[in-house]
């Protein structure tokens, strides 16, 4: 029939509509959680930010903490995958480096984002959830990192799963307290931990452990 959207063009249409409307529902959370923090922001005004009335937002999101736990995946997510594949294909050196890079981009742009998920992560379920999760993915990176280097694996102390879970902590919480103070503090901060990372790779030196 002339005119007639077909069904799945409809489906589509709905799809990219939606995805507008959850964008801009995330976008006006970050921007409230710099105007006004997460304990007095509202459900009502994340809905009148992002154009919507409170029944509608619900249809996407069921509570406020499952607005910002869709934020914090949203800020970490394309992170997540390059820091999967750099783990995997380039050598550890520049592995290291690459991430070191992306994650010190990660708290300049998202700062804020961030740390409302680390102080959000022991009280709020969904938020706790998340962050755990997120954190055992960067765990799986470095350790794949270290490995790569010639870290034996496995999980006792001097072994490449243990180290990469004391490194994720320790770049998770000096990155926490550096993103307070300002840029040049994060990029600091950035080359302590990638040093602190090349030694527990053994790649401070002109070799690694393979050599």
């Amino acid at each position: 029939m002339p005119g007639h959207q077909p069904a799945r063009s409809r489906r589509a249409a709905t799809e990219r509509k939606g995805d507008v409307r959850e964008r801009a529902i995330l976008d006006t959370c970050e921007a409230l959680l710099a105007d006004k923090g997460y304990e007095a922001m509202t459900v009502g005004d994340i809905a009148q930010g992002g154009g919507i009335t409170r029944g509608a937002l619900y249809f996407y999101f069921g509570s406020k903490q499952e607005v910002v736990a869709a934020l914090v995946a949203r800020t970490v997510e394309h992170l997540w995958e390059r820091s999967r594949v750099t783990a995997r294909t380039e050598e550890p050196r520049q592995a290291v480096a690459a991430a070191m890079r992306r994650t010190v981009e990660l708290w300049n742009d998202h700062g804020l984002v961030m740390r409302t998920a680390i102080d959000l992560s022991l009280t709020v379920p969904e938020i706790g959830e998340l962050w755990d999760r997120t954190a055992d993915l960067f765990i799986a990176a470095i350790t794949a990192v270290l490995e790569r280097a010639g870290v034996r694996p496995g999980g006792e102390p001097d072994q490449a799963a243990a180290m990469a879970r004391a490194l994720c902590w320790m770049i998770e919480r000096t990155f926490y307290h550096a993103s307070q103070e300002s840029r040049e503090k994060l990029q600091e901060a950035s080359s302590t931990c990638e040093h602190i990372w090349l030694i527990s790779a053994g790649l401070t030196g002109s070799t690694g452990r393979n050599s």
